[in-house]
């Protein structure tokens, strides 16, 4: 019994570490898959293929430079493979690089920045508001290497998350946000952006939201909702002027009433201005004593 025991607690661990090493052997290899190599082994057809392409070059020098030699601009970079492997080095250029024609393939990558519109996405506000908006988004090339090996075509996809973000973060916010927090908006989108490219080797530089079309229906709710306020404020605003206009005069007729000489010169002012405007109108000046004796005859 113990000597079975025994056997069992061996064999435990001999399989354990088998285990252990099948599982690091296949994380090693997930993890290859997911991150491109540099180069690697060809095998022994890559050499003799190889050897062969060198031996035609040399033949056939000084004509065989037109297709060994290549020209990417400063703004572009050359990421080559060779026999489906990416060579070591990473993306060339700017400038002159030497390839295999036989062997070698490569692709120019354009790492200047590119904007593109957003096309109009119909949304579904917070508070149940459908509205219309559109976007545009900058954003460059950063890794050559990582927008060939990582996806198929950088740009493309590139639009279409943009597209989707904008659907996905414009759903979470109210009209009045949208409305009033568009930078907000904007720097939330471009980070983003920025982190979904990013395995991609693409940078998201900007995103600015250019307009917000909303329905007639609600145009013409919102305008009429504004005017209602506007009037509603400019009663108060007149009720108010009312009021100190109010008690200015009370404050006047009580200076009219300690001064009577103050009345005559405000009568002889108010004449003034009459004549001085262009008008008909004929103005008999009476005098304000005249009056007085008249009201003093009737208060007897």
């Amino acid at each position: 019994m113990a000597s079975s025991t025994g056997e069992k607690q061996v064999s435990s661990q001999k399989y354990g570490r088998f285990g252990n090493e099948n599982l690091i052997m296949s994380s090693r290899g997930a993890n290859d898959d997911s991150n491109p190599r540099d180069g690697g082994d060809v095998g022994c057809c890559g050499y003799i293929l190889w050897f062969l392409s060198l031996v035609v070059i040399a033949l056939t020098f000084p004509f065989s430079l037109c297709l060994c030699i290549k020209v990417v601009q400063e703004y572009e970079r050359a990421v080559i493979f060779r026999l489906g492997r990416l060579i070591a080095g990473g993306a060339k250029g700017p400038g002159l690089f030497f390839i295999i024609p036989c062997i070698d393939s490569y692709t120019k990558v354009d790492i200047r920045t590119v904007s593109f519109d957003v096309p109009p996405q119909e949304v579904l506000t917070k508070d149940s508001v459908t509205v219309a908006v559109d976007a545009v988004v900058y954003y460059r090339v950063q890794n050559a290497t990582m927008s060939i090996t990582n996806v198929e075509d950088s740009n493309r996809s590139t639009r279409l998350l943009a597209a989707t973000t904008l659907r996905n973060v414009l759903g979470t916010k109210n009209l009045s946000e949208i409305l009033s927090e568009r930078e907000t908006i904007s720097h939330y989108m471009q980070s983003s952006l920025d982190e979904g490219t990013d395995p991609w080797g693409v940078k998201c530089e900007r995103v600015e939201i250019k307009d917000v079309r909303l329905p007639v229906q609600l145009q013409r709710a919102m305008a009429a909702e504004a005017e209602a306020a506007r009037e509603a404020r400019a009663k108060v605003i007149a009720a108010e002027g009312e009021q100190k206009a109010s008690r200015s005069l009370k404050e006047a007729a009580e200076v009219l009433t300690e001064a009577p000489a103050a009345l005559q010169l405000r009568y002889l002012q108010t004449l003034n201005t009459i004549s001085a405007e262009k008008n008909s109108t004929i103005i008999f000046p009476l005098p304000i004593d005249l009056l007085q004796s008249f009201i003093s005859r009737k208060d007897s």
